[in-house]
């Protein structure tokens, strides 16, 4: 299995400048890839990333994107003198050339391809490639917007061609829609390009009608070109993840990418003048870790836009960070999209309903796992999960003293506790990340568990329930949410705020609970925020492995990855999928997308429709929204 996050740099590539004045390109700058790069250091990031050298790209390889003509256009630059570069930049739009533009360009080409060979030949898992000049502007005839050669455009047919992919995600989060990658591959239904940019209904560069949410894709490609449109400034976390979960996720898990390219612009962060949006650094970590999910955590991240020195240095770091597998930050803010970004998400899901089953309906420390089992099956774990001691009975029976005096007197109980209370103790104290624990008495443990988060100091504590046990919980403050995910057929259904009742049927052979998790679990969670989250298992689940598997690894974004998984009637299977989800293994392969019963979409739709007002992240539609404000 591979490991390890590549860093692809060369200071050769910030030897270009304007040379002359033009407000419209003097942000494209040298410092871009310096201040993120000595963050970079700062962070002591640098040294637990493995470094591929650059390379220069071939004209071969420039040609997969552009004609000859163009390409002989660019390296006629080399030997211009100021005139002369002037009037060539001229004939494109917001571009300059610099007699080393040529060189620093193959160099971002080459630099793009040496980190997809790295991720398809094994040797690392996932990387970023910090390139400059950027590239998803650029066009088969022309530079267009500080854009040279497409990057990210020429990686993908360069891995459709030398690895014989057949799935290629593009994620393009540069506040500028990329229509260079968009013109390259329209008509082709191997290649997903899913793009947010900054819109105004056409009054934002680069001023296109093509931009809209309304162009899916030409011929074949129809379908696979995921447009979503900013239509007002100002976006911030909740807005970028509302988009992730309503429209890329459903799509991308269906799709099922053999590799995912991420043209990671950061001028759609908080502060940078180009975007003017507010999504914060954080975000960028959040959306990263989604997209691991995917692929087999096959990801090559290509620097493309930023323009706030601090913003895109910040930015720059988390997804490094979030790449190297470390916990995730929390996120801030209110998890509320606001009206304008609900309005595009909705028309994103309707123009692209005739061709994703998920969009049919309305619905859509040191990372370190740590495990009690069987010694037995011990060795059936990941290498990387360590395998706890039960906690000293001694030390046990004083520590349930300090908060239940009368479960000390519970032989039966003590025992079930053990295990529970040595793992969540190293979670609470940062010594783990996360870990699993089997008990007897799953209940028993899980409400003590609950009470020593709050002596601790917690505040809010999700806790998910799959399958039969019964917790009795006060949940009238808020500090547990608690989502029982069941197949009880109840006839009278009293969800409230902190008590949420899932009925769900789970299909034998193929995983339908991606419209669950995407379409109502994680909007609610995320507008939780919880400190730490414990998932329980119990008997009778209503969920396979392949559907607890994908609830823990889309979880991971909150609460910094602090997750305890309490598991009765373990089943090792089941504990080896968790333990590698928890331990940073890249996600298994969830199956084929698999619509959800109308059974069961009748139910996420009941849900949302009674919760929405509570948990504003449900709103995907301007109905939604609307009703709720």
């Amino acid at each position: 299995m591979a490991s390890g996050t590549a860093l692809i740099y060369d200071d050769e590539m910030t030897s270009y400048k304007l040379l002359w004045d033009n407000p419209e390109c003097d942000i494209e700058v040298p410092e871009r890839l310096l201040s993120s790069y000595e963050q970079l250091k700062r962070y002591h990031l640098l040294e637990r990333c493995v470094h591929v050298p650059v390379r220069e790209g071939t004209e071969e390889e420039i040609m997969l994107v552009h004609s000859s003509e163009y390409l002989e256009v660019v390296k006629s630059t080399q030997t211009m003198n100021e005139e002369e570069l002037r009037r060539v930049s001229g004939n494109y739009d917001a571009v300059y050339f610099h007699p080393n533009t040529y060189r620093c360009a193959k160099l971002a080409v080459g630099a793009t391809l040496q980190l997809v060979d790295s991720v398809m030949s094994g040797k690392v898992c996932n990387g970023m490639a910090l390139v400059r000049p950027p590239g998803h502007h650029s066009q088969r005839n022309a530079a267009n917007g500080f854009c040279v050669f497409n990057n990210v455009a020429i990686a993908a047919q360069y891995a459709k061609r030398r690895y014989g992919l057949q799935r290629i995600l593009i994620v393009d989060w540069d506040v500028h829609h990329g229509q260079g990658i968009q013109y390259v591959f329209e008509e082709d239904p191997s290649v997903l390009y899913y793009s947010w940019h900054r819109y105004e209904h056409q009054q934002f560069w680069p001023l296109l009608r093509e931009s809209d949410y309304d162009a899916v894709g030409q011929g074949k490609g129809k379908g696979f070109n995921l447009n979503v449109p900013w239509n007002k400034v100002g976006m911030g976390n909740s807005d970028y993840l509302a988009a992730f979960f309503h429209v890329l996720l459903p799509v991308a898990f269906e799709f099922v990418p053999e590799l995912i390219l991420v043209s990671s612009g950061y001028d759609s962060g908080i502060g940078d003048p180009e975007g003017q949006m507010n999504a914060t650094p954080e975000c960028f970590a959040h959306l990263t870790h989604f997209l691991m999910q995917l692929a087999n955590g096959r990801l090559c991240a290509v620097l493309e836009g930023g323009y706030h020195l601090k913003s895109l240095s910040e930015s720059v770091c988390m997804t490094v960070k979030t790449l190297l597998r470390d916990p995730l930050p929390q996120i801030s803010g209110e998890m509320a999209p606001c009206l304008s970004a609900v309005e595009s998400i909705q028309n994103v899901r309707a123009a692209h309903k005739p061709y994703w089953k998920c969009l049919m309906y309305e619905v859509p420390p040191v990372k370190t796992a740590a495990a009690i089992v069987s010694k037995a099956d011990a060795h059936l774990l990941p290498i990387s999960v360590q395998v706890e001691m039960e906690m000293n009975a001694q030390e046990l029976k004083t520590l349930v003293s300090a908060l239940d005096a009368e479960l000390v007197k519970e032989e039966r109980a003590l025992l079930s506790l053990q295990n529970v209370v040595a793992i969540l103790d190293k979670i609470l104290k940062k010594k783990v990340c996360n870990g699993i624990a089997e008990s007897s008495l799953a209940s028993v443990s899980t409400t003590f568990a609950l009470k020593h988060c709050f002596d601790f100091g917690l505040q809010r504590v999700l806790c998910i329930v799959v399958g039969d046990v019964d917790l009795e919980l006060d949940l009238d403050d808020g500090k547990i949410l608690l989502m029982n995910i069941c197949q009880k057929q109840q006839t009278e259904k009293t969800n409230s705020k902190y008590h949420i009742s899932l009925n769900w049927r789970e299909d034998a052979e193929r995983n339908n609970f991606f419209c669950a998790v995407l379409g109502f679990i994680l909007p609610v969670a995320y507008s939780y925020q919880p400190d730490l989250m414990i998932i329980v298992i119990g008997p009778n689940r209503s969920l396979g492995i392949n559907g607890i598997s994908l609830l823990t690894c889309l979880l991971q974004g909150l609460a910094e990855s602090r997750i305890l998984v309490v598991i009765q009637d373990t089943e090792i299977k089941l504990v080896q999928s968790v333990a590698k989800t928890l331990s940073g293994v890249p996600a298994p392969d969830f199956g084929a997308y698999a619509p959800a019963s109308q059974e069961n979409v009748l139910e996420i739709k009941r849900l949302r429709n009674q919760l929405q007002q509570e948990w504003k992240m449900l709103r995907c539609s301007v109905r939604d929204w609307i009703s709720g404000s």
